[in-house]
């Protein structure tokens, strides 16, 4: 190949030279300049754009970006259902109303009380038919609580939250439980009923409105400008919660499913499933006028004000379960924070000691199905003096050095032995308030507990920590 030809070289002229010299240190002094530019405004823009996002993230869900509507009839609460709302009504931070079908006869007494939300009369449902054979026409009322609700017209609205007049939520574990989501998608938050039979039949994909449910604001704000020709399509179901959810399936919305909201279809003594907590924060109970106190020897509300107190201390770690294991005495120990211990005393394998002690009885008779659950449930022994020792929540109280729950035992008239851990009066917890970051919501572990050395033989002392990262909750040999 040839080369390319080339120009024959030419001596350059000094001012020749000296121009090129000028043109070169000109494009350098631009091209220094311009870097420094790039480099200077590039700084400067991301200071700016780190600024401007600090002062326009959202702050973080609080009790203040949440309606209530709460469900009720003027007799109901006028006798006694506004108690159950008295405990966990929030004047100052809570907004919303409890929906009536007429005034109270004492209402002009209590307009003023706020330990109560406002009273709200519904509107009229005459219009809307209704042919469920044997049900009650106020499941409409109740149903458009939802529209209600939302054309309060409050501003700065996250998520609409629905229940109940016998609902009893646990506020800042509400709040946490919803500070998990996306409050500008489209959510229908809550729980279905805890018997399969009724979910059979009123369907599993129904967030159940004693259980309380919540709905984020962008969806609570369409739903209630079509709800209405929803009702007009629905005659032929039983409750509310039945339309709410058919309207929701329209617009193409599932139910995001929440173990911490419980509608408590059962029974007698809850507490089976109140001592068997999922890991997950307390949200909600209901039920209550169907089953016994939740503490022995006391009434409904006092006992309800006596689990209030732990809630108090610390909302998060209510009702959470830790196991662990006492050596010396080849006991197994489970605290249900905030309520009950329970010492057996033998050691049982963990995967045995988690499930529901069948306390309580079924919801309705009938069905076989009736009878059966959506969890997994373990025998309660008919023999008292064979089931473990239980202590019941004495008091609770907050230092600098951490929490000191007491749990004193209910007293059963069995004979035991000094192995036995009958011999035990008292049981003293210390933990750490529990404050959930988002990775642990999004992916709970359970907590470990250790048996501390005996300071009596009446008395047993237990320890509540983060477990360490290999460790397994399980008899020691």
């Amino acid at each position: 190949m040839l080369p390319f030809p080339q120009s024959p070289s030419k001596p350059q002229s000094p001012s020749r030279l000296l121009n090129l010299f000028i043109v070169s240190s000109s494009v350098c002094t631009l091209f220094l300049f311009g870097s420094l530019f790039l480099v200077f405004t590039s700084s400067k823009l991301g200071r700016i754009s780190s600024l401007s996002q600090d002062a326009y993230s959202p702050p973080s869900t609080s009790l203040e970006h949440i309606v209530f509507g709460i469900a009720s009839n003027q007799k109901a609460w006028s006798a006694k259902r506004k108690e159950y709302v008295r405990l966990w009504w929030r004047n100052q931070s809570m907004r919303g109303c409890v929906f009536l079908d007429s005034l109270p006869p004492d209402h002009e007494r209590h307009v003023n009380d706020t330990s109560l939300p406002p009273v709200c009369i519904s509107g009229d449902t005459a219009r809307f038919r209704y042919t469920y054979r044997g049900g009650l026409k106020s499941a409409i009322r109740v149903a458009r609580v939802v529209s209600e609700t939302v054309a309060l017209n409050h501003t700065n609205v996250r998520w609409y939250v629905f229940g109940d007049d016998d609902t009893v939520f646990f506020p800042e574990n509400l709040v946490k439980t919803l500070s998990k989501y996306d409050h500008g998608l489209w959510y229908y938050i809550g729980t279905n009923s805890e018997v399969y039979e009724q979910n059979r039949v009123f369907g599993f994909g129904m967030a159940y409105g004693g259980a309380g449910f919540a709905i984020s604001a962008p969806l609570a704000k369409v739903l209630a400008k079509v709800f209405d020709s929803c009702i007009e399509r629905y005659p032929h179901l039983y409750g509310s919660d039945s339309r709410i959810s058919s309207c929701l399936a329209e617009l193409g919305v599932g139910l995001t499913s929440e173990a911490g909201f419980h509608q408590n279809d059962i029974h007698g003594d809850m507490f089976g499933l109140l001592a068997s907590h999922p890991v997950t924060p307390l949200v909600s109970l209901h039920h209550f006028d169907h089953a016994n106190p939740v503490f022995p020897n006391m009434t409904t509300i006092n006992a309800l004000k006596h689990l209030f107190k732990a809630a108090n201390v610390d909302s998060q770690r209510m009702l959470q379960k830790t196991v662990c294991y006492d050596r010396w005495f080849s006991w197994t120990i489970t605290v249900s924070w905030g309520y009950a211990v329970q010492v057996y005393g033998n050691h049982i394998l963990l995967p045995d000691v988690l499930p529901v002690q069948q306390t309580f009885s079924q919801w309705k008779k009938g069905s076989v199905f009736s009878g059966v659950y959506t969890f997994n449930t373990r025998e309660h022994h008919k023999d008292p003096c064979r089931r473990p020792v239980v202590f019941f929540l004495d008091n609770v109280s907050s230092g600098a050095d951490g929490i000191k729950s007491i749990y004193k035992k209910s007293y059963e008239n069995c004979s035991y032995d000094m192995a036995s851990p009958r011999k035990l009066e008292e049981v003293r917890v210390y933990s750490h308030k529990l404050d959930l970051d988002m990775k642990q919501l999004l992916a709970p572990r359970r907590q470990c507990c250790d048996v501390l050395p005996s300071k009596g033989s009446k008395l047993m002392e237990i320890e509540i920590r983060e477990c360490k990262e290999e460790e397994l909750i399980r008899m020691h040999p």
